[in-house]
């Protein structure tokens, strides 16, 4: 049986198709030889790998000094609080203190101008003096601590000058008399005392 001739049409087919195969062939081999253009060395390749373990690194170090720096805030802000707590405990009595030392004044006063020869009013005055001494010690344990600088050299900080007197009997700037009794509560001033300082005679 003898091959059948093909028709004009067929062959025209057939050639677009071989075309077309042949163009996606000469495509597949470019994409291939520009890929295997784009290939990287071992040199870059380490190069790249170097840079990207330094900045890694650097991420690293970054994080690390904002835990740092968090861990600082965190510790100063417990430090703080825990200043202001010990504060809060040593001068909560602060304000009830100063609203006793009046009442302290005015007993002290009464046993000062009392007349201490009438036999009466002795049992009265040892009372107020024991009375006294009870505030005195409750509050002691508490930080609250009289200033009394009878004889001590005059001191700003804590005393209160009303008045100066010439005297060659003590040396300048010594206390010769107080007028009323300072305080202070674990260590911080409540109430000068006032006082009254020598200096030297003309």
């Amino acid at each position: 049986m003898s091959e059948q001739t093909k028709s004009p049409e067929q062959e025209v087919e057939l050639n677009e198709e071989l075309e077309q195969m042949q163009a996606e062939v000469e495509a597949a081999v470019e994409a291939a030889d520009a890929h295997e253009g784009e290939e990287v060395s071992p040199e870059a390749e380490i190069a790249m790998l170097y840079a990207e373990l330094e900045d890694a690194k650097q991420t690293i170090a970054n994080q690390k000094d904002s835990v740092v720096r968090a861990a600082a805030d965190v510790d100063n802000i417990r430090r703080r609080a825990a200043q202001d707590v010990e504060k809060a405990h040593k001068f909560a009595l602060e304000k009830f203190a100063n609203e006793l030392l009046p009442v302290i004044d005015n007993l002290e006063r009464a046993i000062e101008f009392s007349d201490k020869e009438n036999e009466t009013l002795k049992p009265l005055l040892e009372g107020i003096d024991m009375t006294v001494k009870s505030f005195n010690d409750a509050v002691a344990k508490f930080g609250v601590e009289i200033v009394n600088p009878q004889g001590e050299q005059f001191n700003p900080e804590f005393h209160q000058a009303m008045s100066i007197q010439p005297s060659n009997d003590v040396t300048p700037n010594t206390v010769l008399a107080v007028m009323q009794k300072g305080y202070t509560l674990n260590g911080r001033l409540l109430r000068p005392a006032m006082v009254m300082v020598s200096k030297a005679a003309e």
